[in-house]
């Protein structure tokens, strides 16, 4: 009997893991089911691109896995019982249970409302393809005239505000944060952000917290009224309560408790890569929610599964966080490098050179993510796909 395992989730944790597991594992002796919501594989990280009007790579999954040996099933997940080793699925013919042996969880995050009112009625986000397509409707809508807010200050929000500001010069484009932007970065890094920020003609809000989004207004703690035709929300992310409710230990945000080899620590046949897994880093320091992490992980995760199913030494991936990679719109950006303890270094790799860096690495992941079998040759295998697309589901 095959030894069933299923990965949930087929963002770039997800992906890159099935394929390689597919790679290094023998066909006659496992059986791989990859679940996800979305036909496609969503690059993550080109999502604000996507939103402000790029057309981005169409890469539907079936193709992606196909000749692998690996099963595909689109569906969302509604619920894992790790103590009966099943994951309940929803897709347009219903609802299904699958077995499995071991289970490799990867939904990734969305992006969190941390409970702020009006946020899930009335704001857009840019953390999954299905939110992007959304905001992208609207900016269209705007007809090149208009307010739009992000709320937030982290990488995410940056790169969206600069993205929307040169993409859709029409629009007025401002920034609301709680703390200092870019504060975290180094002097030179920081100084080349406010300076494209200025280029692009976007307005900053520092110190400023977004207590309430209305249709057309954000509304601050001390009652300032920031009109805005569009509230781009992207302060932080969030991980699906699944886990929580799964019977596997999570933190208190909802991520899953895993030993350095990525394994629950509550349920150990239950592997967890991404940002829905917690994992102190190299550096003493739990990894961020982010695509470098996804790679670590995953890579960590499936050599795990490996050394454990077949007995093989399980190889030992860094879990070393080098920098933040940020877009500043398609010809400009910032390359920040972090010391052992995650602070900044004085200098940065900045403008184009540092675009074309951020360009390059997307791209190799891009190309890894449609070779997931490179290097293993005579492929043999057929792929049985099966359900309907479903956008709930964030994964990656």
């Amino acid at each position: 009997m095959h030894h069933r395992i299923v990965v949930l989730g087929a963002g770039y944790a997800g992906a890159f893991s099935a394929g390689y597991l597919a790679r290094q594992l023998h066909s006659d002796d496992f059986e791989i089911t990859v679940v996800n919501a979305e036909p496609d594989f969503v690059e993550r990280l080109r999502l604000h691109q996507l939103a402000a009007g790029h057309d981005l790579r169409h890469r539907p999954l079936a193709e992606v896995f196909a000749r692998t040996g690996i099963r595909l099933r689109l569906a969302r997940v509604t619920n894992v019982d790790a103590e009966q080793r099943t994951v309940t699925v929803a897709d347009g013919e219903g609802i299904d249970r699958l077995e499995y042996d071991t289970l490799l969880y990867a939904l990734g995050s969305t992006a969190a409302d941390h409970g702020v009112p009006g946020v899930d009625e009335h704001a857009f986000h840019v953390a999954a393809r299905p939110a992007a397509l959304r905001l992208r409707a609207r900016l269209d809508e705007l007809a090149g005239a208009g307010q739009v807010l992000v709320v937030g200050g982290n990488l995410t929000a940056i790169e969206a505000a600069t993205e929307i500001a040169e993409t859709r010069p029409g629009l007025r484009v401002s920034l609301a944060t709680r703390g200092e932007l870019g504060g975290w970065l180094g002097p030179k890094a920081r100084r080349h952000m406010l300076r494209a920020f200025d280029r692009l003609g976007i307005t900053v809000h520092e110190h400023t917290t977004i207590a309430r989004v209305e249709e057309a207004a954000a509304i601050t703690a001390d009652g300032t009224v920031f009109a805005s035709d569009a509230t781009v929300w992207a302060a932080g992310f969030a991980v699906h309560p699944i886990a929580a409710a799964s019977g596997l230990e999570v933190v208190p945000n909802g991520q899953i408790t895993v030993d350095r080899q990525m394994r629950s620590i509550s349920h150990p046949d239950v592997y967890v890569a991404g940002d829905s897994a917690f994992v102190i880093g190299d550096n003493g320091r739990p990894l961020p929610m982010s695509c470098a992490s996804a790679g670590y992980t995953g890579m960590q995760a499936s050599a795990t599964i490996i050394g454990d199913r077949t007995g093989r030494k399980i190889k030992a991936t860094g879990l070393t966080y080098f920098g933040n990679h940020i877009s500043l719109g398609r010809k400009d950006g910032i390359f920040q490098l972090v010391n052992g303890d995650a602070r900044s270094k004085p200098g940065a790799l900045c403008g184009r050179s540092a675009a074309r860096v951020k360009s390059a690495i997307v791209a190799t992941s891009g190309w890894a993510i449609r070779r997931p079998t490179f290097g293993r040759p005579n492929h043999k295998y057929r792929l049985a796909a099966t359900g309907e697309h479903s956008p709930e589901l964030v994964a990656g």
